[in-house]
This record gives structure tokens, C-alpha cells and sequence, in this order.
């Protein structure tokens, strides 16, 4: 009797129930995660990868599931020692702590024992080692028309401009106490491309990854409501009424050798952004070459649709209570919206100063779509434009903008990587 008495009292000790006397802000999280959940289903706030970022937070703090480990991964780097099943000696404990890992997560109590890898830490390797955030881009790519850019090259300029938040946004981060690493890996959300950001703050501050990705998806799309106030406080009714000469016809020709030049030209300027511009150049050409058509919808479709779960569901498993509950999460969400604002901000203003120039005048309004979110940024451009000038349509003539602001998003990445990586 006494035999099956500590069965039942061993298998119940095994349990999440049990194990949720000792991890209490789990119940928190998992809480977090059903909020995101509902902004996805019913708010329709980016859901391709908000439900994934979500279901995935909730996997990761179910009590005693271990799905993920963050020991696995401190420090920055794939601890492949702990993959194969060595144990966790004192004096690995001791160099994490001493490299600033917190003791939440390199605790003593792991010392003399073996980590068994659960489904998550694979997946994430996905994300640590780049490969995800390429595939997006390059999904991106096959989807991606650059005629409006090749049309009409100055709106690269428009694009570089929106790239003003990320910058501004990291002397602000740095100015309120994070570490440059920290500070670039935050100031990307205000270019507004959730793989970029993904990206960067996998390879610079991976323990900020759940909150920076988080607010970077939510952002992009929360971009109907946060850049029309800006758009309209920074331009005139007449600005905004300004109807642009129509954009000449891209030969099939130039669209081939555009993503050769791009990829030339950027990787030889910034290596660093090589991966994310390379493979977005990849997908393109698949997209225009005319030959390779099932590799273009297989990019398209399959490829991004896999990626998007897999990239999602591990983001969202980074974010533990010892990462998400604090003080810096909130002071995150805070500064990325000022980047977001600072980046829209910065190719309306660039559209105007150029105005003072050039004979054929650009609506300023065109100028807000240099932030990456494709082609959502675009769209509130067509959709202010026409409140003030219903027959006018401005639509591919921010396409140009929008898609630059892809380009430079890779190549702010890249830079940010070489100053800090």
C-alpha cells in the first residue's frame, strides 16, 4: 500500500499543478499570452505571427513542460556543450553570472546537472543562427514590386530618412541606461519590420527578444492609427493635396538586373546586411526572372507560411517571466513607439525639404511610407491623400518609398550588427 501511495505522491509531485507553487509569475505570463492571443483573433493585430508569438509564450510557461531553456542560450551564444547532454558546471554557472546573465537564469541549482532540450530550443536555433528572419525576407522578396522604386529612384532617399527613428531611438535608449547592444537591438522597431528586428536582437541582445518583437508586430499593426496624426500635424492641406506626375513603365530587363546591383552594392558597402538584403534579392528574382515560377509561389506561399510558425513560436518562447516582468519591458514599448513616430516623421520631413528643390513637387504624405510595414505604410498614405484630394491616388507612388524602406531597414540592420555585434 505504502508502495502505491508514493507512486501516486511521485507522479503528482511531477505535475504543472504542483510545480506551479514555485512559479507563480508563469500564471502571469500565460496571462500575457492569452491578452496577445485575443489582439490576434479578435483585434486582428498582425495575427499571421502575433497567435504564433503568443501560443508559443504560452508553451514556454506552462509549469514543467520545459519546451525551452534559457541556460541554453545565456550569455548570447548556443551553448552546444549543454545539446549534447554535458553537465552544468560551477564554473559555467560562475562565467554567465560574471558576464551579467542573470542569476534567475544561471541559478546554482543547475550546477551538476544535464539539460534535456526540449522542441522550442531546437526551433529557436532557427533564430539564433539567422536562418528564419532570411527565409521571411526572402518570401518578402518574391512578393515585393520594386518598379515603383526603380521608377521613380528618389524615393530611396524618402527610405533612407524613415531609418531616422531607429538612430534617434538608440541615443534614447542608450541615454536611459541600456547597454548599445540593447539600444541598437530596441531602435529598430522603428524601422517596422518584425524580422529585421528579429534579427538584430537575436544576434545583439537575445534576452530582449520577447518584448522587442512583441512591440515591433504590434506596431506594425497599429500603423492605420499611429501615422495619420503625425502625417497631418507635420503638413499642409495643400502638402496634402499635391498630385505627382504619373511614374513611367519599368522595363522587364531593369527589374532583373536591380536586385544583382542592390545586392552588389550593399554588401560591398555594409557585409553585414549582406544575409537579409541577399536573400530578399533572391526571392525578387525569382519573382521577375519569369522562369522559376514554382519556386516563386513556393516562396511565396509554403516557405513563408512554415517560417512565419516556426519564427513566431520561438520568439514567443523567449518570453519568461525573468525577461518579460520588468521595468525595461515597459520602458521598450515606450521607445519603440517613439521610433516608429520619429521614423514617419523623418520621411515627411525629407519629402518637404526636397520640395524646396525639385520642379516636379512630392506629396509629403508619400514620405511616411519609408518605414518598412509593406504594404501597410503605403495604403494610409493613399487613404490621408485621398481625404484631402478624393481623385487623387498616391498609392504606387508611396510603393516606392515603402519598398526602400525595406532596403534600408537590412542595411540600418547591418550597420547597427558591425558598430555592436
Amino acid at each position: 500500500m505504502d508502495a502505491y501511495l508514493d507512486s501516486i505522491l511521485s507522479f503528482l509531485k511531477q505535475t504543472g499543478f504542483y510545480m506551479t507553487g514555485d512559479n507563480l509569475l508563469s500564471l502571469v505570463m500565460i496571462a500575457i499570452s492569452f491578452f496577445l492571443a485575443f489582439l490576434a483573433i479578435v483585434k486582428k493585430f498582425e495575427p499571421m505571427l502575433l497567435l504564433p508569438i503568443a501560443f508559443g509564450m504560452f508553451l514556454t510557461n506552462l509549469p514543467g513542460a520545459e519546451m525551452f531553456h534559457e541556460i541554453l542560450f545565456a550569455g548570447g551564444h548556443v551553448h552546444w556543450e549543454l545539446f549534447g547532454g554535458g553537465v552544468v558546471t560551477e564554473e559555467f554557472i560562475n562565467e554567465l553570472i560574471n558576464s551579467g546573465v542573470s542569476a534567475d537564469i544561471a541559478t546554482k541549482e543547475l550546477i551538476g546537472t544535464t539539460v534535456s532540450a526540449g522542441l522550442l530550443d531546437y526551433l529557436y536555433l532557427g533564430v539564433k543562427l539567422g536562418i528564419y528572419p532570411c527565409l521571411i525576407f526572402m518570401g518578402v522578396g518574391a512578393m515585393t514590386d520594386f518598379g515603383p522604386l526603380i521608377a521613380n529612384p528618389k524615393s530611396l532617399l524618402l527610405g533612407a530618412a524613415a531609418q531616422l527613428g531607429i538612430f534617434a531611438t538608440y541615443l534614447g535608449a542608450s541615454l536611459l541606461g541600456f547597454v548599445p547592444a540593447e539600444a541598437a537591438s530596441i531602435g529598430i522597431i522603428g524601422g517596422a519590420d518584425g524580422p529585421t528586428a528579429i534579427f538584430v536582437t537575436s544576434k545583439l541582445a537575445p534576452h530582449l527578444l520577447g518584448p522587442i518583437a512583441v512591440a515591433a508586430y504590434s506596431y506594425m499593426a497599429l500603423v492605420p492609427v499611429i501615422q495619420p496624426p503625425i502625417m497631418k500635424a507635420l503638413t499642409t492641406k495643400a502638402e496634402r493635396s499635391i498630385v505627382m506626375t504619373e511614374l513611367r513603365t519599368v522595363s522587364k530587363k531593369e527589374k532583373i538586373i536591380f536586385p544583382f546591383l542592390v545586392t552588389l552594392v550593399v554588401a560591398m558597402i555594409v557585409p553585414s546586411a549582406a544575409p537579409l538584403v541577399g536573400s530578399l534579392m533572391l526571392g525578387n528574382i525569382f519573382r521577375e526572372c519569369g522562369v522559376v515560377e514554382r519556386l516563386n509561389k513556393t516562396a511565396q506561399n509554403e516557405l513563408m507560411n512554415i517560417v512565419t510558425i516556426f519564427l513566431g513560436v520561438t520568439v514567443g518562447a523567449t518570453a519568461t517571466a525573468t525577461t518579460f516582468l520588468s521595468v525595461r519591458t515597459l520602458m521598450i514599448i515606450a521607445l519603440g513607439i517613439v521610433a516608429f513616430g520619429l521614423g514617419t516623421a523623418g520621411g515627411v520631413l525629407l519629402a518637404k525639404f526636397m520640395n524646396l528643390f525639385t520642379k516636379n513637387k512630392i506629396n509629403p504624405l508619400i514620405g511616411s511610407a519609408g518605414v518598412s510595414a509593406v504594404p501597410m505604410a503605403a495604403r494610409v498614405s493613399q487613404v490621408v491623400g485621398q481625404k484631402e484630394n478624393p481623385s487623387n491616388f498616391l498609392l504606387m507612388h508611396a510603393m516606392g518609398p515603402n519598398v526602400a524602406g525595406v532596403i534600408g531597414s537590412a542595411i540600418a540592420a547591418g550597420v547597427l550588427i558591425a558598430l555592436f555585434g
